[in-house]
């Protein structure tokens, strides 16, 4: 498999830049790009660096490491060698309002690029970058589809196999991860999230998945530290008669899928929480039904919420007084992108754009039942590429 990022692909991404920066922000002359995943999708490569993406001129990828693994792996057609920020600044002083990812640059490197490059001013680059990367190429599609089929295999066929009385979330986790690993998943689930750190995701016996984190997501574990609390515990242990809840995402170079499938151990669950999980799959269908281009996300989210009970609504996509504000969400390079299906998101759907759909309910005293899938828009609703098991699979 080729692992470079075609030219042409790149040249794609900086004309789509330009074209949305100039509609945005008419005045823009200069925008730098700091963080690692937006490097990525500019330049096909993940370095220590800075990339000046110019109005006019030549864009350049200024790299202090590594370099040479920079020129080895990346189409990008200008790339410079940097040992300090002084090599960068001495090819000249930027204009005075410099477009900056706002939500990663810390403060003290803020004031280093200030200090170095001369700029008076700044404003946010996320919402044009967010908007561009919500929009997949077939190059990009193609990657999440491969990702998608990785998930699927491991989570509705390997699983299974994994599960055994008296194991520990902990002995789980390592054996998903192994698998993931065996079929082709890159190794990490990113996240743009401020300062979170996710390996998997949640992987949970019974109650477990309804123990509260600072994840803002639906489930939860006990985790195995509170120094890891997004690591399943190595106290909990899987008895018969649990819920397995497992929500992970999968990656393949660089491109992630996002799927929860949830298990029952030695027996049914009781018939209460298979009419909730049975809910959170008609949900699940309806919004797939809606993933069409020109559909508005804040409106799926409105029409979903309106339709369901007070009884459903009191652990609706979470459980007690936890609970999160959206349906699902865009997916690609991170786990978490924009567009949301939630209040506030207005602009209409595309054709190209992916969505993890995650409806769930914390049913008390069991745990967590529902889905999670990712879907593809398509002019005929979203087309998921996940898997189609609706869950509660029994393991005896």
């Amino acid at each position: 498999m080729n692992r470079k990022v075609p030219k042409t692909e790149l040249e794609q991404r900086l004309t789509k830049f330009r074209e949305i920066m100039n509609k945005r922000e008419p005045e823009w002359e200069l925008a730098l790009i700091i963080s690692k995943v937006n490097q990525y999708y500019f330049t096909g490569t993940m370095q220590e660096g800075l990339l000046f993406i110019s109005r006019d001129n030549e864009s350049v990828f200024y790299v202090r490491r590594s370099y040479e693994r920079a020129k080895d792996e990346s189409m990008f057609s200008n790339i410079q060698p940097m040992e300090t920020y002084r090599d960068a600044a001495a090819a000249g002083k930027l204009t005075s309002t410099v477009y900056l990812e706002t939500e990663f640059v810390p403060l003290a490197m803020f004031e280093r690029l200030r200090k170095y490059f001369g700029f008076t001013a700044f404003k946010s680059l996320e919402a044009c970058i967010m908007s561009i990367r919500s929009v997949k190429s077939p190059y990009e599609l193609d990657l999440m589809i491969k990702a998608g089929e990785m998930h699927r295999k491991v989570m509705e066929e390997r699983v299974p196999a994994m599960l055994r009385e008296g194991m520990t979330e902990r002995d789980l986790t390592a054996g998903i991860f192994t698998a993931l690993q065996q079929e082709g998943h890159h190794g990490v689930s990113r996240f743009g999230m401020f300062d979170t750190e996710v390996l998997l995701g949640h992987i949970a016996f019974g109650i477990s998945s309804l123990n509260p984190t600072y994840f803002n997501g639906p489930g939860g574990n006990f985790s195995a530290s509170p120094a890891v609390p997004m690591m399943g515990s190595d106290q909990q242990r899987l008895s018969k008669g649990d819920l397995v809840f497992i929500d992970t995402g999968c990656g393949c170079q660089g491109y992630h899928s996002d799927k929860t499938m949830t298990y029952v151990f030695g027996r049914q669950l009781p018939q209460h929480a298979v009419q909730y999980h049975q809910k959170c799959l008609d949900v699940q269908q309806r919004i797939a039904e809606m993933l069409k281009p020109g559909e508005i996300p804040s409106n799926i989210y409105k029409i979903i919420m309106d339709s369901l009970d007070d009884d459903f609504l009191q652990n609706f996509m979470g459980f007690g007084n936890r609970k999160v504000k959206f349906l699902g969400h865009g997916i690609g390079l991170q786990v978490d992108e924009l567009p949301v299906l939630a209040k506030g998101f207005d602009e209409p759907i595309r054709e190209g754009m992916a969505f993890a759909v995650e409806p769930k309910f914390g049913v008390e005293g069991i745990g967590m039942v529902g889905i999670e899938n990712t879907f593809l828009v398509t002019p005929e609703g979203g087309r998921c590429i996940t898997g189609s098991h609706p869950g509660l699979l029994l393991v005896e």
